[in-house]
């Protein structure tokens, strides 16, 4: 398939007549277009099938619970598209390699399961019984449980990955890596730490009744469009939202709903943020903490004056400790310090801190603009802290919401898919199925990889994913992944993972959420999380293309019983009725009894949190305020040395985690490319570049390793200087696999210190 590349800036508002002409493209493109008008009145339904796309909840309100992107999901996995056993007889992995990412999940689904002989370099047709005799044998050959790799996409089903870290810890794993240690990490442990639960303390109908909203580090009209919806109903109704966000979005500015007729037929669009700011990337914890600067001034000066207090103080003395440490902290931190790292100028800071002092109710959100910075951590506490002040939680309209990316990435460690290895859950674990666990640390992703160098892992099994595309320093995860003597990937479509094998390697097809799933007992629904803790039942009702299709929650207990056998457990049984499985699940996990009754509430049914009904399980029993202090500097590596630019990764319109669906971004004037790199023009000018004109991007790092990309076309863009921008996997080799942030083992994709200079490599001639 051929693109005529272009730039030509996009003038228009976020979804509006461009959402439904791509939404209609690809519904189109897919060759089932009955069928997916079909699933998309289903997608986000009562007795329908959750969106394989994003986690943002269902307001159940809209005659239509879809998005552009959630459509391109569908139709994206819905096709009649199939790469069978002659493709892969056709093609040779080596071929292969030379293909885009758009190009090899373009081809369609996977139907049989397959296995690489490095002899012929092609992908051959295994029988079932023959694939999982062979992952036993592999995992039986160990020499201990810890050379196995358990990763986890968060497409997962709550079933599946209940099941799956049931099945890793029978063997006496704890390596269960998963996409959440790349992208989310932060706002689990930085929640945790501050109000003792990982998740949102928020339900979706608080944004209908919040007075201000505030948006760190996320771009929802590509990554969670639906939220849009949430936000343009708040702005409509009054409520002031202020975001926060490196680059210029154009979904952070204006939405014309697909689904409203007046902004369909007219040229009426609803503008979406009262205030934009731009911090510098890594700038989000020196913004918040001069917005806290200026309200503690403010407070003091009430006090003075014998005025009420700005702070909710009654809320700070009942239910929190180290208020005191924490404004010592803010004293400390002078207003250099925060617009320098910030990017932003103290009248800025204080125009959003009064903002937040004029509104009653406050919803703070964030995506992985916060997360994905060496001080992630501290950046979600000082979220945390600022919320904590004004006691805004445990009502209506207020809370903190961090936003997960895939459908189920907070369901997945709600099941256990865990390296930390609670004890809570392991003490459950064992009472109800009656083993010993193993109670080490396990691996997450980046150290994984680390392990898999190092030669230290035998099998590594992907419950869906695409690990080779999506993990940091490319080159150094090719050669991991190619030191494991079995590689297995539980997968929809080809994509880049299946084409860095291990000495041994499998590709095992499964179905996806819009299909039919049919077992002994009938047919099956799962269920996954959304980032509101809600729980939703889902179910497929297309037929699958192949009987060589098995659902991921089959393959698991196949790959269980060939290994563990029925001593423990009866997996194929399970297999057969998932009702048992959540039965089982219920047994186990707080706040699933009584699972399978529940799950016909329409709508799904609400986990709780305990930290918004103001219940902390934190040491002191409260919340608890941070002190961290802003970081002397992003790169401590460099020496004290001034890195040149800032470099973030991020997701083009056309484009799900490192699913390519297209080659456009439309939001940002991009069509029919993806080796761009965004810039401010004044940098363009004082390098003596212009637009359009091809650069190397390199990585400034203190290891020896030389880590390059080049050929990328300059676009100037309305982004601070000093920072750029440009699309993942496509710049995943410039991320070093040793920059993680603190505490939680993420890669710092939002914040990587680069050079550019002009190339000598002419435009790339790659078909897509």
């Amino acid at each position: 398939m051929k693109f005529k590349p272009s730039i030509k800036p996009y003038t228009g508002p976020a979804g509006g007549w461009g959402s439904l002409e791509a939404t209609t493209r690809f519904v189109l493109d897919s060759k089932q277009t009955l069928k997916n008008m079909r699933n998309l009145m289903r997608v986000n339904k009562a007795r329908g099938f959750d969106c394989p796309g994003c986690a943002w909840g269902d307001d159940n309100h809209s005659t239509f619970s879809f998005c552009e992107n959630g459509a391109k999901a569908v139709s994206w996995e819905a096709t009649r598209s199939a790469v069978e056993p002659e493709f892969f007889a056709a093609h040779s992995v080596s071929t292969l390699q030379q293909q885009s990412d758009y190009f090899l999940e373009y081809q369609g689904r996977l139907t049989h399961p397959m296995r690489y002989n490095a002899e012929t370099d092609h992908y051959e047709p295994i029988h079932w019984p023959d694939a999982l005799a062979l992952i036993a044998k592999h995992i039986n050959g160990m020499d201990n449980p810890s050379q196995i790799e358990l990763y986890t996409s968060g497409r997962a089903s709550n079933e599946a990955s209940y099941l799956y870290q049931l099945f890793g810890r029978m063997l006496g794993t704890s390596n269960f890596p998963d996409c959440s240690n790349m992208c989310h990490e932060a706002s689990g442990v930085g929640l945790k730490q501050s109000i003792g639960v990982g998740k949102g303390t928020i339900r979706i109908d608080d944004f209908e009744k919040a007075d201000a909203i505030f948006v760190f580090g996320q771009n929802p009209g590509t990554n969670h469009p639906r939220m849009l919806h949430s936000l343009k109903n708040a702005a409509r109704r009054g409520a002031r939202i202020v975001s926060f966000n490196t680059l210029r979005e154009r979904g952070l500015e204006r939405f014309a709903d697909p689904q409203d007729p007046v902004q369909m037929l007219t040229p009426k669009s609803s503008p979406i943020s009262s205030s934009y700011y731009q911090p510098n990337l890594g700038g989000d914890m020196a913004a918040v903490r001069g917005m806290v600067k200026a309200l503690l001034e403010t407070h003091r000066q009430r006090l003075a004056a014998g005025e009420p207090a700005l702070f909710d103080l009654a809320f700070i003395e009942q239910h929190s400790v180290g208020v005191e440490a924490y404004l010592a902290q803010v004293d400390a931190t002078e207003w250099q310090t925060i617009t320098a790292q910030s990017g932003l100028s103290e009248a800025q800071l204080r125009q959003a801190a009064a903002t937040y002092q004029g509104a009653e109710r406050v919803i703070c959100t964030w995506a992985m603009g916060v997360t994905q910075h060496k001080h992630s951590i501290a950046t979600v506490r000082e979220i945390t802290n600022l919320q904590l002040l004004f006691g805004q939680l445990g009502k209506p309209g207020a809370g903190l919401c961090p936003v997960r990316g895939h459908s189920n990435v907070q369901g997945n460690r709600t099941m256990g898919i865990d390296e930390k290895s609670p004890k809570a859950l392991l003490d459950s674990l064992e009472r109800h199925f009656n083993f010993t666990a193993n109670r080490a640390l396990g691996h997450n992703t980046v150290e994984a990889i680390e392990a898999m160098l190092r030669g230290e892992v035998k099998v590594l099994i992907a419950l869906g994913g695409n690990l080779a595309a999506a993990a940091p320093d490319t080159e150094r995860t090719a050669r991991a992944l190619r030191n494991c003597d079995l590689t297995v990937h539980i997968s929809t479509k080809l994509n880049r993972s299946h084409l860095v094998t291990g000495k041994d390697a499998l590709i095992l097809p499964t179905l996806g959420r819009t299909e039919l799933d049919m077992q002994a007992s009938g047919s099956q629904y799962i269920t996954v999380e959304d980032s509101f803790s809600m729980v939703h039942a889902s179910e497929g009702i297309g037929k699958p293309l192949a009987e060589t299709q098995l659902s991921e929650t089959a393959i698991v207990c196949g790959i269980a019983d060939a290994v563990l056998g029925t001593q423990q457990l009866d997996w194929l049984e399970l297999a057969d009725d998932y009702s048992l499985i959540r039965d089982h699940i219920a047994a186990t996990i707080p706040g699933f009894e009584d699972f399978n009754r529940r799950c016909d509430q329409p709508g799904g049914f609400y986990l709780g949190n305990a930290a918004a009904e103001l219940r902390f399980a934190t040491p002191s029993g409260k919340a608890e305020f941070s002190a961290a202090a802003l970081p002397t500097t992003l790169f401590p590596q460099l020496g004290g040395e001034q890195a040149p630019f800032t470099l973030q990764t991020l997701r083009s319109h056309d484009q799900y985690n490192t699913t390519i669906y297209g080659l456009d971004d439309r939001y940002r004037g991009v069509y029919g490319q993806r080796e761009v790199l965004f810039i401010h023009p004044e940098d363009l000018a004082a390098l003596g570049l212009q637009d359009g004109e091809r650069v190397e991007i390199e990585t400034l790092w203190n290891d020896g390793v030389v880590r390059k990309v080049d050929g990328f076309k300059l676009v100037s863009y309305d982004i601070p200087r000093g920072n750029l921008a440009a699309y993942y996997p496509e710049t995943n080799p410039l991320v070093p696999l040793a920059s993680f942030g603190d505490g939680t083992g993420t890669p710092t994709s939002k914040s990587i210190p680069v050079a550019i200079r002009r190339s000598e490599q002419q435009p790339s001639l790659r078909i897509a």
